[in-house]
């Protein structure tokens, strides 16, 4: 035991603790957990105590080198804000998949890294409910799983019914975690589908997919619930369907609307920039506005309706962006003198747009502009 008179001084020094923020940090792993036997969780936390808190359901964006090359890619967080001083993403591996191999590959305890974040208006925060029914298929558990720990953990008066939908039962995620919950609280119910069966492997849950009849033996109140649904975008868009046809009242209807960025979004800016050039040599000078780059000291004149991200790479000013759409948050910047237009995704939050901050991905000037990059 410590003698508390004799204690060294800095004993008593308070932990300079910080709150995580949306913004650029610097993080490290710290566990790597095989989920199943193609899904890994990856633990992360800074070096430096941070507190993340985040909405259950939001997003990160990793900033990765593979190859040589920078490359972003954004990962719901699976973990709870509960649990502050980390948090988690998990990841299946897929085919051919440049992001999700390398991490499985290379993703080791002690690896550094940056990440960008939290964002997303995808989440149980903002719409709260008594009643929820949580869907998901294959991976998309990972941000209901999020929401789901949260309500756990603090025990939250909320009537939760989840229903998961995987491959196989070896496909099934998070599968110990979630027989505890449901055997610890008496407002949660758990109910798995797989499409098919293995040899081996016993079985006690639904087969097949979800479809009207075992949502109505499952949840029979769902016209009564908040629902929250990730997963491939067939089994949403199937979801969707399903709900509809049943009269489901959609504004309580919630979907993870980032998923794999659309292959015709991820083209090279300096590409879209050059053909920003070629239209902007064909029109008047009076129809151009100027963005001047204030900490980069560097400016240019672009056409209406250019976006400021082309408007940097013209300049060699590389924004970080991972999707393209307004969507992951990564391509933020501060816009000091000017007016814009924004036409976002869910990337960016109220209290940055109040601050002055755009997406410059989604951004048009609407006179000239003075940005801080």
């Amino acid at each position: 035991m410590t003698d508390m008179n004799n204690a060294p001084a800095d004993y008593f020094a308070p932990v300079n603790t910080q709150t995580w923020v949306n913004g650029r940090h610097n993080v490290r792993c710290v566990k790597v957990i095989h989920e199943t036997w193609d899904v890994k969780t990856f633990c992360f936390m800074a070096q430096q105590p941070v507190m993340f808190f985040f909405k259950p359901g939001q997003f990160v964006t990793l900033e990765l080198e593979i190859d040589h090359k920078q490359v972003m890619r954004s990962y719901t967080i699976s973990s709870s804000p509960s649990v502050p001083y980390s948090f988690s993403i998990t990841i299946k591996r897929v085919p051919g998949g440049e992001v999700s191999n390398w991490l499985h590959d290379n993703m080791k305890v002690g690896v550094e890294l940056a990440v960008h974040g939290p964002v997303g208006q995808f989440n149980c925060i903002d719409f709260p409910a008594e009643k929820v029914l949580l869907l998901s298929g294959g991976v998309g558990i990972t941000p209901l799983m999020s929401m789901a720990r949260w309500w756990f953990d603090t025990n939250a008066e909320v009537d939760m019914t989840f229903i998961h939908s995987a491959r196989s039962p070896r496909d099934v995620i998070y599968s110990r975690e979630l027989d505890h919950m449901a055997a610890r609280l008496d407002n949660f119910g758990l109910y798995l589908i797989v499409e098919r069966m293995e040899n081996g492997l016993p079985w006690q849950g639904y087969r097949g997919y979800l479809d009207s009849a075992k949502l109505d033996m499952i949840s029979p109140d769902f016209l009564e619930r908040e629902i929250f649904c990730c997963g491939p975008e067939p089994y949403m868009r199937a979801v969707r369907s399903l709900l509809k046809e049943r009269g489901f009242d959609m504004s309580h209807y919630h979907e993870e609307s980032f998923g794999s960025t659309p292959v015709g979004v991820v083209e090279d800016a300096i590409e879209l920039a050059e053909v920003a050039q070629a239209e902007a040599d064909a029109v008047n000078q009076e129809d151009l506005l100027r963005v001047d780059f204030e900490s980069s000291g560097k400016s240019i004149q672009v056409t209406v309706g250019e976006t400021l991200h082309n408007a940097a790479a013209k300049l060699d000013l590389m924004i970080p962006k991972a999707c393209g759409m307004g969507i992951c948050g990564t391509c933020k910047v501060m816009i000091k003198e000017g007016e814009t237009q924004m036409d976002h995704n869910g990337g960016i939050t109220d209290e940055d747009v109040e601050a002055g901050y755009v997406l410059s991905c989604c951004t048009v000037p609407k006179t000239d502009v003075v940005i801080e990059y």
